[in-house]
């Protein structure tokens, strides 16, 4: 492992599989908790099927204790955009929740988040929700190696712009992953082709657009951790951990690698062999 340009962590192979390891536990913990949303239940009940799941494959979650967080996923429901504290809130019928997980395994950290409807959701809400995944993989389909950070930027903001009126929030970006959750280089999803660091083997980021029906400006309500639109409307959230390969981007937190969802837009799948 080493660091250039600017603290980008650059990782071995690996150092890359082992963050596989991580990105396994963190889309199968994710799955699992798709398919326990329901009305009735609450954020904290999920938190606690997550942090069991985790733990029994061997990890840790990455986010509890983190600055103080309380919990093992984030829990955002409607207009909370990120962050959301897991309690005692009740999901209902029509609700739509952003679920953000991480796990470490042998010092190495997967991130990555899903937003999931609760029983019957509004159409506007399904298609905030099914724009938002989309645009993070136009960012990925955007990456290539001797490419630019702000490639997958421009792709993610591109396709959004391209198919709605949505804000893109400006305020919280994706960033570099590895031996800690939170690294250098931000990543935004907004802006210009081009610019920033290049694109180079072993390095691993996060990418994660988050999106609202109306403005994208927000604040953070007095627990300090949740943010929400400023406006009242709904928020989506979606997140991958990736890392390219000569073949393609990996992303490390899909349990087919991304596979097929590249495989839509053309794209080859990246990967490294056991």
């Amino acid at each position: 492992m080493m660091f250039r340009d600017r603290g980008i962590e650059i990782k071995t192979r690996e150092q890359i599989l082992s963050m596989r390891v991580a990105g396994l536990v963190v889309g199968r913990t994710l799955e699992l908790l798709r398919g326990e949303v329901r009305a009735g239940i609450t954020t904290g009940e999920l938190d606690a099927i997550a942090e069991d799941h985790i733990r029994s494959s061997g990890a840790t979650p990455s986010f509890k204790g983190y600055h103080g967080f309380t919990g093992s996923i984030c829990a955002s429901v409607n207009d909370e955009i990120v962050h959301g504290i897991p309690g005692d809130r009740v999901l209902a019928d029509g609700d739509l929740i952003s679920i953000d997980c991480g796990a470490i395994v042998d010092g190495w950290h997967g991130d990555a988040a899903i937003t999931v409807p609760v029983g019957e959701v509004d159409a506007d809400r399904l298609e905030l929700a099914r724009i938002c995944a989309e645009s993070m993989w136009h960012g990925f389909a955007a990456a290539s190696l001797g490419g630019r950070l702000t490639d997958i930027s421009a792709a993610v903001e591109a396709h959004v712009r391209a198919t709605s009126s949505y804000g893109i929030v400006e305020d919280f970006v994706g960033h570099g992953i590895g031996s800690a959750m939170h690294q250098p280089p931000n990543v935004p999803n907004f802006g210009r082709p081009g610019r920033g660091p290049k694109l180079v083997e072993g390095m691993a980021l996060a990418v994660e657009p988050m999106l609202t029906l109306g403005k994208q400006e927000n604040h953070t309500l007095e627990d300090d951790w949740t943010v929400v639109t400023d406006d009242g409307l709904a928020a989506a959230h979606t997140e991958h951990t990736f890392t390219l390969t000569p073949q393609g981007p990996w992303v490390l937190t899909a349990l087919d690698g991304g596979a097929a969802k590249l495989a839509e837009l053309g794209v080859e799948c990246g990967v490294l062999a056991d």
